[in-house]
């Protein structure tokens, strides 16, 4: 079964390199980034593909010596070490070949809301949008604010991949720290929500114009000051699905309808597809649900320094640099996790 599923990547990969060095696609935008995009996908397979090929080989080699001279203590460590590394590359390569998410290539709308915790629930909010803005630089992704004040924060990252990487971040972040409002050195625990929604295009979501109520206002600083002297706030409510969207930011009327209509169409495609894979529980409210301290993905407690993911019971002692942006270890393993699971879930489909 691993051999015939290697030979198809080996197939697969060489069409793919024959094509990227074919004039007409090298002429033809769409199909040359198709096709790149492709490539990309399918390179870490490919690698691994190799890899089983010359460790097939060395074992096959060392069988055959083996034959002639069963006595060679270094034929049989070679063997040995040959078919375990097979056996590790046959669960790679089942794993790098499972089906990916759709969205993982998209840009990503960010939306950050603080939970239960009062004052200190609005800081911490704060705290997660600097951490993963930088995130976004480290992985050299691009942000964007969209809506930043009063304690939330919407901001769009844009890169290839953003959703793959962002993804895992959506669901209610819990701190324990002593707030420096605190004068008695007390512990408090706040909360903050995080929705990660894929951008989507016009063309991926159908909005009827007449499905909209539209309201326009003067924008408001801290205090309720205004700081516009036009109606350039822009309000727009989804009247079949209820969903409502601010936005004040720009001084343009049409740039705050534009950003609001972005975000809108993310919490459409996104509410469509927890409707059509509910059991996947990838839907913004799943993601956010209420900010109550038991509904939490991950847990950084500032007394001990570490930093807690509760979806895979994962314990990690640097949580300075998760803050900063150090992200990574903690994607990965989620990322291996995600993997895995498609793939008992593929194999029990098979079943």
């Amino acid at each position: 079964m691993i051999d015939e599923l290697v030979a198809q990547i080996d197939s697969r990969f060489r069409a793919l390199e024959a094509e990227l060095a074919d004039p007409e696609v090298l002429g033809d935008r769409e199909r040359f980034t198709a096709a790149s995009r492709a490539y990309r996908e399918l390179e870490p397979a490919a690698k691994l593909a190799t890899e089983y090929r010359r460790a097939a080989d060395d074992a096959a080699g060392a069988r055959e010596l083996l034959a002639e001279d069963g006595d060679d203590a270094e034929l049989r460590e070679m063997l040995s070490t040959a078919s375990a590394r097979i056996e590790q590359l046959e669960d790679e390569i089942r794993l790098a070949m499972v089906e990916r998410d759709p969205n993982d290539d998209k840009n990503v709308i960010i939306e950050i809301r603080p939970g239960v915790g009062g004052d200190e629930a609005g800081i911490w909010a704060g705290d997660i949008y600097k951490m993963l803005v930088r995130y976004a630089e480290r992985r050299g992704y691009k942000t964007e604010p969209m809506d930043i004040g009063d304690g939330t924060y919407t901001f769009a990252v844009k890169g290839d991949g953003a959703y793959s990487v962002f993804k895992f971040e959506g669901g209610t972040h819990r701190v324990q720290r002593v707030p420096e409002t605190e004068s008695q050195g007390r512990i408090h625990t706040s909360t903050a929500t995080v929705a990660v929604l894929p951008e989507v295009d016009d063309v991926e979501v159908e909005i009827d114009q007449n499905d909209l109520q539209i309201d326009v206002y003067r924008s408001s600083g801290p205090g309720g000051q205004s700081v516009n002297t036009t109606d350039s706030a822009v309000r727009i409510t989804h009247r079949p699905s209820g969903i409502v969207v601010s936005m004040q930011d720009e001084k343009s009327q049409l740039q705050n309808r534009d950003k609001a209509m972005r975000v809108l169409r993310a919490r459409l495609y996104e509410r469509a597809l927890a409707e059509q894979q509910a059991e996947l529980s990838a839907s913004r409210a799943a993601q956010v649900g209420s900010g109550d301290r038991s509904e939490k993905i991950r847990t950084y407690n500032y007394g001990e320094r570490r930093v807690k993911d509760h979806r895979i019971n994962l314990l990690v002692h640097n949580l300075e640099e998760i803050l900063m942006g150090g992200l990574d270890e903690l994607t990965a393993a989620l990322q291996d996790d995600e993997k895995r699971r498609r793939l008992e879930e593929a194999a029990s489909g098979q079943a």
